[in-house]
């Protein structure tokens, strides 16, 4: 059963290896946890996940292979405190399915009554109100109805009354093809880091304090200044007309920008980098910057990101006054190589699709201006935007 676990995490591309495997068994073989599902649950996810975008994963292998252990065992009310049930049922329930509940006897006696109804049934039943089955009105099932209950067996919710849905997956947006969000977000941006102690000495240095206490015989405190992220992030935001469909995603990562980089620079611009940006989008029209001074004003040392869909007119970016909004002097295509002769690690976050990209000659015009360094929106292409940002 085990090595069948093992295999299909290695076919769901979870990369575990054997000794993790080993590691695993080990951990059984000396009996560290309980014997429940639960348990098992948290030590092999411990254990064979060493990645949080694989969490996703690991947990769809994991109710595949164990799928109905947990019907023979664990539906008493040791797993289930009565008093969790009661909070979830203040949140949930309606007065009048509180007082059905109250009919039974309480929160307790449903406990009670579930452990017992499992000792008595000995095969699969379909419908009725008393029996552990489906499509019924009894309090334990699937597919069926009941004010409150516990649900064994069934794929998904349907009245969303259950109290304990135990193939729930709790990491659903962690796989590196979903959507982001804003922790997912800082997670990929903190691999865009460089420590170093800067400022005044306020931290306690425990290793220096130690040593020199050893070495000079008496206490020797040391102290050092704290540790930070040196790294200064430029952001320019593409803002309007399609991007207003990616407004969402842009949001969460400027929010995860802000908190991971205390060094920020954000600015705006529409569609290609002309000679003016913008800070506020509200006064976009009466109160630009010069690009010219934005890129005189931060040295060559900060990483460069543009946010953008790159969708546009390809004139907007080869010719003067190819804009929409302005006549631009200088086409958008010199403006964005000023950029890049300035900035070595310089990288486009695109929130549209890769596989669409092809279909779009705007963004091909872009991926070559930027070198090649346009990444998709997603877990995994920020993840790589930010590798290449550090190199």
């Amino acid at each position: 059963m085990f090595m069948r676990f093992f295999t299909e995490l290695r076919e769901a591309k979870v990369p575990v290896t054997l000794k993790e495997y080993l590691m695993l068994m080990e951990a059984l073989d000396k009996v560290v946890i309980e014997r429940s599902v639960d348990d098992f649950y948290y030590l092999s996810r411990s254990a064979l996940v060493k990645d949080e975008k694989n969490l996703d994963k690991f947990d769809q292998v994991f109710s595949h292979v164990f799928k109905g252990l947990e019907k023979v065992e664990g539906a008493g009310t040791a797993d289930i405190p009565a008093e969790w049930l009661r909070k979830i049922s203040e949140k949930f329930l309606t007065e009048e399915e509180k007082a059905q509940i109250e009919a039974m006897g309480g929160f307790d006696k449903l406990m009670e009554a579930l452990a017992e109804r499992l000792k008595e049934q000995k095969e699969r039943h379909e419908g009725g109100n008393k029996m552990i089955g489906t499509g019924g009105t009894s309090p334990f099932g699937a597919n069926g109805y009941h004010p409150e209950g516990v649900r064994i067996g069934q794929d998904k919710g349907r009245h969303g009354k259950a109290v304990k849905v135990w193939d729930k997956r709790e990491y659903k947006n962690l796989d590196d093809a979903v959507e982001l969000g804003t922790r997912n977000i800082k997670v990929a941006l903190r691999r865009l880091r460089k420590w170093v102690r800067d400022g005044a000495a306020d931290e306690l240095d425990l290793p220096g304090t130690i040593k020199g206490t050893a070495e000079k015989g008496y206490l020797d405190i040391q102290m050092r200044p704290e540790r930070r992220n040196k790294i200064s992030v430029l952001i320019f935001f593409d803002i309007g007309g399609s991007m207003d469909s990616h407004i969402k995603v842009c949001e969460e990562l400027f929010s995860a920008a802000r908190s991971e980089f205390k060094n920020m620079e954000f600015y705006y611009f529409h569609n290609c980098l002309y000679e003016s940006v913008w800070k506020d989008n509200r006064r976009r029209h009466t109160e630009k910057l010069n690009t010219w001074d934005i890129l005189h004003k931060y040295s060559s040392d900060y990483k460069v990101i543009f946010v953008g869909d790159a969708t546009m007119s390809p004139y907007e970016i080869t010719y003067p006054g190819g804009s929409v909004e302005h006549w631009n002097e200088e086409a958008g295509a010199i403006w964005m190589d000023r950029v890049a002769q300035i900035y070595e690690h310089m990288v486009w976050l695109n929130p549209t699709a890769e596989r669409h990209w092809d279909y779009t000659p705007s963004i091909e015009v872009m991926k070559q201006l930027v070198n090649d360094r346009m990444f998709p929106l997603t877990i995994e292409g920020l993840d790589k935007a930010m590798r290449e940002l550090a190199r």
